[in-house]
C-alpha cells in the first residue's frame, strides 16, 4: 500500500528510515521517532513492514466473535489508516502466519526482508530488540539481521535501532542505550494509535501505556539532570551485528546483562 500512490519501485527508493515490525501496530509503538521525523518531510520518507497477519491478535467487546480471517482484515486495515495519517512512503504487509515465523527452518521471512531491503536501502532500520519477551518478535529481529548480513557491505543501512515494545530498555546502562527524543509528538502519537482500536477494544490500553512509558524515560533517564525532553523511546544499537562483527547474538545480549549487573554489583558495593 502507497499513500501517495507512487509507483513501487519509485516508493521502496525513496524510504530511507524503514520499520520492520511483527503485529500491526508495532511500528507505531517502537519506530515512531522515524516515522515523525519522516512526517511531511520530501527528503525523508518511512516504509514500514509488518510481518504477520494479525489472526492472533487479542479480541473482546465487539471483536470477541470476530472469526481469525475477519480479524485479518480488521487488522490490515488498521494498518492501512496509521500509513495514510502517517504519510508513510510504503506500507507493506507481508502475511505470515506467527507459528510460521518462530520456525526459522521454514520461515520465508529472511528472503522476504532482503527484497525489500535491496529495494529500497534504507539509511536506518526499526526493529524489534531481541531481549523483547514476546517470541514473535525476537523471531523477527533475527529474521531481520539475517536479511541485512545477506545484503552487500555498501548496501547494508548505516544503523539498526532494537526497539523496545514487551519489555522496555530502562534496564540497560546509559551509555549503551540508543536515546529517541519523539517530543513534540504527541498528537501524532495518539492519533496513529488510535487506528488500532481492535486491540484497545481488546483490553489493551496500549495508547496510555506507550505514551506513559515515553513520559517516564524522559523523567527518569538521569536522576541528576533537569528534563530536556518530556518523550522518549529507548533503543539497542544493533549495527554491530550486520557490520563484520563475529559476536553471535546471544553473545551481544549477554554482554548488555553483564555490563548491567556490573553497574548494580558495583553501586551496591
Amino acid at each position: 500500500m502507497i499513500p501517495d500512490g507512487k509507483p513501487l519501485d519509485e516508493a521502496l527508493q525513496r524510504i530511507t528510515h524503514l520499520g520492520i515490525g511483527a503485529h500491526q501496530d508495532d511500528l507505531e509503538f517502537m519506530a515512531f521517532e522515524g516515522i515523525l521525523r519522516c512526517h511531511d518531510n520530501d527528503d525523508e520518507w518511512f516504509g514500514g513492514v509488518v510481518c504477520t497477519d494479525g489472526a492472533g491478535s487479542s479480541r473482546s467487546g465487539e471483536y470477541q466473535n470476530t472469526t481469525d480471517s475477519g480479524m485479518k482484515e480488521v487488522r490490515r486495515e488498521e494498518q492501512r489508516r496509521a500509513a495514510r495519517i502517517g504519510n508513510y512512503g510504503v506500507m507493506i504487509q507481508l502475511d505470515h502466519a506467527s507459528e510460521t515465523l518462530r520456525n526459522p527452518a521454514s520461515s520465508p521471512l529472511v528472503q522476504d526482508l532482503r527484497k525489500i531491503l535491496l529495494s529500497a536501502q534504507p539509511k536506518i532500520v526499526y526493529t524489534h530488540n531481541p531481549a523483547d519477551k514476546h517470541t514473535t518478535h525476537v523471531a523477527v529481529v533475527l529474521a531481520t539481521l539475517e536479511a541485512i548480513k545477506m545484503l552487500p557491505e555498501h548496501l547494508r543501512p548505516s544503523r539498526v535501532i532494537g526497539c523496545e515494545v514487551w519489555r522496555d530498555l530502562d534496564w540497560m546502562p546509559d551509555e549503551d542505550k540508543v536515546i529517541m527524543d519523539v517530543s513534540g509528538g504527541d498528537l501524532l502519537a495518539a492519533t496513529l494509535m488510535e487506528c488500532f482500536q481492535s486491540q484497545i477494544a481488546g483490553g489493551k490500553r496500549y495508547d496510555l501505556a506507550i505514551l506513559g512509558r515515553r513520559a517516564a524515560h524522559a523523567t527518569f533517564l538521569d536522576p541528576r539532570k533537569v528534563d530536556t525532553a518530556c518523550q522518549v523511546i529507548l533503543g539497542m544499537d544493533l549495527t554491530p551485528l550486520v557490520t563484520g562483527e563475529s559476536r553471535s547474538i546471544q553473545e551481544f545480549v549477554s554482554g548488555l546483562i553483564d555490563r548491567f549487573r556490573s553497574e548494580v554489583t558495583s553501586s551496591l558495593r
